[in-house]
């Protein structure tokens, strides 16, 4: 009875000796920022600022996800700290279409759109303008953002008044010229292009670009960076509503602000990713 009170206080103690310390449970410690990200350039980026919210106190973990719906999920219930994938339009059609409570705590990156081929030439695409499969994003404003770089490109027309603000779908285009326009998942487009037909095109997020080897300089045609579209459609930092003040949020705002992610994006990506912000 005796050895057994000594191991019951030898836990107790150990267990207040813990406690003291991180907490005496498997939770994640309260100086801990759980931000989920997708794995390319998102989790590259905070990867290169894991120091430096480690000098302001914070440890820093990251949970990547393969699709646009799961972080958004994750952040509304409460299991991040806030995420980074997405653009101010995704995530505000996103809460719209989902009832969730999410925000934009600050603009970080652009990714400028590209438009790919499979067997296609530059010249072969700036002259031949009709009777391909092209594949887009089918999620609204990145199937917006397409839309508009092919026609931009001269491949489809939309219909009167539409706006890079909008979200549309393929029931936008008033003229395909004979090219059949395919919406896939975001994720899947460049696997769609990968097994396509010769002579097929793709327009391809930027992230989703760079996570399948594509190369923004081999790209037949690319988003025109300039102006509204590189603040339209900036990468976020987002949170549960009510929280873009907190210590964690100002935290990691300054890391992915700093001049830390600003020389990583700058070395790192070749263009394919532009800091919208100044260090």
């Amino acid at each position: 009875m005796k050895k057994l009170f000594l191991t019951l206080a030898t836990l107790v103690l150990s267990c207040t000796f813990a406690l003291a310390l991180f907490g005496c449970n498997t939770g994640t410690p309260a100086d801990t920022i759980v931000v989920g990200a997708s794995s390319t350039p998102h989790a590259e980026i905070l990867e290169a600022v894991r120091g430096d919210l480690l000098a302001a106190g914070f440890r820093l973990k990251i949970v990547t996800y393969g699709d646009y719906i799961l972080p958004n999920t994750a952040l509304e219930s409460g299991e991040l700290d806030a995420n980074y994938f997405q653009h101010t339009p995704y995530l505000d059609n996103f809460n719209a279409e989902r009832k969730t409570h999410l925000s934009a705590a600050a603009k970080i990156h652009y990714e400028p759109f590209g438009v790919y081929g499979k067997e296609v030439t530059q010249e072969a695409f700036d002259t031949v303008k009709t009777g391909r499969t092209i594949y887009v994003p089918a999620d609204g404003t990145n199937c917006t953002r397409a839309l508009f770089v092919l026609r931009d490109e001269g491949y489809i027309t939309l219909r009167a008044g539409v706006s890079p603000a909008d979200a549309l779908t393929d029931k936008d285009i008033a003229e395909s010229n004979g090219n059949e326009v395919v919406l896939v998942a975001a994720e899947q487009v460049p696997v769609q292009l990968r097994n396509s037909a010769a002579g097929s095109l793709a327009v391809v997020n930027g992230n989703y670009a760079l996570a399948s080897g594509l190369n923004l300089k081999d790209a037949l045609a690319v988003e025109n960076a300039e102006g509204e579209a590189a603040q339209l459609y900036a990468n976020v930092v987002a949170v549960k509503a009510g929280n873009e003040n907190t210590e964690k949020t100002k935290a990691l705002v300054g890391a992915l602000t700093g001049k830390t992610a600003l020389d990583f994006i700058n070395a790192t990506y070749g263009g394919a990713v532009l800091p919208v912000f100044a260090a």
